[in-house]
């Protein structure tokens, strides 16, 4: 993977789901040797809050494990081997606008409409193999490792939901 000195900004080459508009993301849960680890990273928005690395998915990406695996790079300087998917985890937070010709289905069928997720992500588990002291957001973020029970409660602190899943489906040590 190519690892830019600068990370990308602006969303005019975002990419969005063509059925609910929701914004595809990626990122991932990079886990350090033994597994008993999670690597996160200060949110942008709130320095207090840790979240994971994750970021938008760009038109001229060629797959959501490169877009993980650069947001992973810029915001949180880290390299690794990407062992396996965690599937797609949606943000279900009410969107600021949404389609509302975007339907679901209730457990017995019946069509209703919802709104649609804001976010769709797409986590992997990364085996951390480096990390560097100069990457993209070096002076934006500061990055530390959890052990489970500590990263749990700051992502509950943080009303992250959604990262918190992705990181109960990895195979970090409880």
């Amino acid at each position: 993977m190519e690892r830019s000195k600068v990370a990308r900004v602006g969303r005019k080459n975002q990419v969005y789901s063509k059925i609910t508009g929701a914004r595809i993301v990626a990122g991932c849960v990079c886990l350090n040797e033994e597994r008993n680890k999670v690597l996160m990273i200060t949110s942008s928005a709130s320095k207090e809050k840790w979240i994971l690395p994750k970021g938008g998915v760009e038109s001229d990406e060629p797959n959501y494990e490169t877009a993980a695996q650069r947001e992973t790079w810029e915001e949180a300087g880290c390299a690794g081997t990407i062992v396996k998917s965690l599937g797609v985890v949606e943000d279900m937070r009410p969107p600021k606008e949404w389609n509302m010709n975007y339907k679901g289905n209730t457990e017995n069928g019946d069509t209703i409409i919802k709104h649609p997720p804001r976010s769709e992500f797409h986590f992997y588990e990364l085996k951390v193999s480096q990390l560097f002291d100069e990457y993209p957001e070096c002076n934006k973020r500061k990055r530390r490792y959890f052990l489970y029970e500590d990263a749990k409660r700051e992502l509950i602190k943080a009303k992250r939901p959604e990262l918190l899943e992705a990181l109960n489906r990895s195979s970090i040590k409880r």
